[in-house]
């Protein structure tokens, strides 16, 4: 009998598909499942350099992570316990229209510095990549995990345009879809946006309509952030999936939520639109996390007009008395574009990171209580400039009903939309798979445990056009976690958010052992997954 690197017994299967689960063995050779067999007693048993008994325990596909903000994590935190803790094997990066590559020599630092709050800013990290193919090329140096990788529009809008708040003319549209081809032809399975975010909440309907075209040749699919997930977010809906059937192209609704008190127990309005679209015919997914808070760049809240040319132009306009005056006013009592149309309630925002050390004490307050006796708005401000535009915060805006039901439609797949970077992050860039399993699947029993399964690992490698990866069969690669069903849940806290998973002891990415009995493991057995060269 053929000798297997890894062989895991005992254990129960949920193989990605949602069927019910079943029990074998399975054997690991060179990276890919080699053996299902279904156990026939001790005689029949597969040999294994190391064998893992799993009695008691869950084998599943490992999980996809379809919304990520891991870019320079993975190339710069070896042991990237956040996401391997939980049981992910695969992140989908590029998000929210704004990532760092494609750059070039000018729009790099900017960029660097526009997301300064989703990722920080690693000492000694040499950026010196500028395309999607580079950095790409970058991860398959090894990564704790695999990395697939979106062309954000965004980025892409400033690359031919810089920050302007106008439609492209016919030369910067062809430089987009240029750039856009190229990222494809380099290996991203899709493009994303992020339309409450500069500059891409610049772009009309039918910009993104002409970049989605070039997404659809290639098989890859249009991820928004859209723009607004408060007043107004069922009209920002309809315009996604009307871009999707304009297009041609696939669509998949990025951490599909329905905030702010606004938006209560409407979530059957969005599904609605949903379902009507998958009638016509149109492609439609959509993923979310698991809890109720969401996170940002404290910036995010300005509205557009106030950053159009970029944080240098927003520092002079908050300098003139005026154009303050207006951005405090459309803050406070209009609702801005970039808060998702709703006034402001300082008291629900909570700084959750800033660069300078000596801001630290702020961090864990509310803007309202951190204001002291100043207006929360005027003090926002301020403590925007003085930061560089660094600080992210928590958004307290969520609504349990709309999460639940949203998690149990038929095309939903799981996310983190975990930001790694600051003091006090958000716990579900170390929970959210996690609490998918234990909290909403054991403890509310809003799935069986197959079903989760799937909407974490069958589902999303579809979406992502993977045949050989998601799923449990002889041939997939060995992306597989084993996790305990009646104590696996995410001790990630608000208070304490970088906790380990508990219940998830195996992790396997391409082969190689992860997380072995609850450690981690040296293995740094990750690579790019790129949709044109089929890996």
């Amino acid at each position: 009998m053929a000798e297997f690197d890894i062989v895991i017994s005992g254990a129960e299967i949920a193989d990605g598909t949602g069927s019910p689960r079943y029990r074998a063995e399975v054997g690991v050779t060179g990276g890919r499942i080699a053996a299902v067999a279904m156990p026939s007693g001790t005689d029949g048993r597969l040999d294994g350099r190391r064998t893992i008994d799993a009695g008691g325990l869950v084998l599943a596909p490992g999980f996809i992570d379809m919304h990520a903000h891991s870019e320079l994590a993975v190339l710069t935190d070896s042991d990237h316990l956040a996401k391997l803790g939980q049981g992910c094997t695969l992140e989908v990066l590029g998000q929210d229209g704004l990532s760092y590559a494609p750059v070039d020599d000018a729009t790099a630092p900017r960029m660097w510095e526009a997301i300064a709050a989703w990722n920080g800013r690693p000492e000694g990290l040499d950026y010196s990549w500028r395309s999607v193919g580079d950095y790409l090329d970058r991860v398959d140096e090894g990564t704790p995990t695999n990395i697939a990788y979106l062309v954000p529009h965004g980025t892409v809008r400033m690359l031919a345009m810089g920050w302007d708040n106008r439609p492209p003319n016919r030369a910067e549209l062809d430089a987009m879809r240029a750039s856009v081809v190229a990222g494809m032809e380099q290996g991203a399975v899709g493009l994303s946006a992020g339309l409450s975010y500069a500059p891409g909440m610049y772009a009309h309907t039918a910009e993104l309509i002409e970049l989605c075209k070039v997404v659809a040749r290639y098989g890859g699919y249009f991820g928004p952030h859209q723009r607004s997930y408060g007043a107004g977010a069922l009209e920002g809906y309809a315009e996604m999936i009307a871009i999707a059937r304009e297009s041609g192209c696939a669509l998949h609704l990025a951490h599909a939520t329905l905030n702010y008190d606004v938006n209560a127990g409407k979530a059957n309005h969005l599904l609605k639109l949903v379902d009507e679209g998958l009638a016509e015919g149109i492609d439609i997914g959509l993923d979310t996390y698991p809890y109720l808070p969401g996170m940002t760049m404290l910036a995010a809240l300005l509205p557009s007009w106030s950053v159009e040319g970029g944080y240098g132009a927003l520092a002079e306009r908050l300098s003139n008395p005026e154009l303050r005056g207006r951005i405090v006013h459309e803050l406070d009592v209009v609702g801005t574009d970039g808060a998702n149309g709703v006034p402001v309630d300082w008291s629900r925002i909570e700084i959750a990171g800033v660069a300078k050390p000596e801001l630290r004490p702020l961090v864990g307050r509310s803007v309202a209580e951190a204001a002291g006796g100043r207006a929360a708005s005027e003090f926002y401000l301020d403590l925007l400039v003085e930061d560089d535009f660094a600080p992210s915060c928590l958004m307290h805006v969520g609504n349990e009903e709309n999460v639940r039901a949203i998690m149990r439609h038929r095309t939903h797949t799981g996310s983190s939309d975990g930001v790694l970077a600051g003091e006090k992050i958000h716990p579900r860039a170390w929970g959210s798979f996690a609490r998918y399993l234990g909290h909403y699947c054991r403890d509310e029993g809003l799935f069986s445990v197959e079903e989760c399964v799937a909407h974490l690992s069958g589902r999303p490698a579809e979406r992502l056009g993977l045949t050989d990866r998601g799923t449990i069969a002889v041939g997939n690669a060995a992306d597989l976690v084993l996790f305990d069903p009646d104590t696996v849940d995410a001790r990630a806290t608000f208070a304490q958010p970088r906790q380990q998973a508990a219940g998830i002891p195996y992790v396997i990415v391409n082969g190689r052992l992860a997380i072995d009995d609850g450690k981690r493991t040296e293995a740094r057995a990750g690579h790019s997954i790129r949709r044109a060269t089929g890996r």
